[in-house]
């Protein structure tokens, strides 16, 4: 069975065109959808399973009840679905740049996330995470400096592989203690990344955290017929 591909959505950003597409994949004989920015691939449906991960392993550190959960960055909405099927999480909110993703998400265009924004627990805001990290204010507007038991990342490929430029301070020393201000006290942050752990990042995030760890994530990847990985990075303070 063949069916070309169907552009559900596109908008031009200043990053570049970012599109949603959904594509019938032979080998795996099921509908792909994916998120592309100019010719690059952001997110696809076959291959969320570090970015759950990501939510469940950030959650299973913390203890106690009514968590406050900040997702840097929406794609398709794994992360945040992750983090909603937790009970504890009181609130959810999931900060993403491009205002045409929460649109995508609201109207339901992704089967496997349908309902994140109707969860009464979520807020969606359109902003953009790296300047509210460095900034005096942080995440919530009304509430200047609002901390959060969990600040969960997932926007660009890696510490060393952004997606513009303006993201990479986030990645220093100086970048991770202005996020630090933002967590709870024993609060965690956790980061996705496409490449394996990192030696030199280890070491930034050891001068902003005191409990640091990579987990690499192996899942089946079934174009090569082999496995896998992501990494899901947890630094808690």
């Amino acid at each position: 069975m063949n069916r070309r591909v169907e552009e559900l959505g596109w908008q031009s950003t200043p990053l570049g065109e970012i599109t949603l597409r959904r594509r019938y994949d032979p080998i795996v004989q099921t509908d792909v959808y994916e998120v592309k920015l100019d010719d690059d691939f952001l997110m696809s449906s076959l291959f969320p399973v570090a970015e759950e991960e990501l939510a469940h392993r950030a959650l299973e550190r913390l203890h106690g009840d009514a968590l406050s959960v900040l997702v840097g960055g929406l794609g398709l909405g794994y992360t945040a679905k992750a983090a909603l099927s937790d009970d504890r999480v009181a609130d959810l909110t999931v900060m993403e740049y491009s205002d045409v993703l929460i649109d995508w998400n609201r109207d339901n265009l992704i089967p496997d996330t349908a309902g994140l924004a109707a969860d009464p627990r979520t807020t969606l805001r359109c902003a953009d995470f790296f300047a509210s990290a460095a900034g005096e204010i942080g995440f919530d507007p009304d509430h200047p400096g609002r901390q959060y038991d969990a600040i969960l990342l997932d926007i660009d490929h890696s510490p060393q592989h952004v997606l513009n430029e303006s993201h990479r301070p986030f990645y220093m020393p100086s970048g991770l203690q202005e996020l630090e201000r933002f967590l709870a006290p024993d609060g965690i942050f956790a980061m996705w990344s496409d490449d394996p752990p990192e030696d030199e990042f280890m070491a930034v995030l050891d001068t902003a955290f005191s409990d640091i760890e990579a987990h690499r994530v192996w899942f089946h990847n079934p174009f090569t017929g082999g496995q896998s990985s992501n990494t899901v990075y947890l630094a808690q303070r």
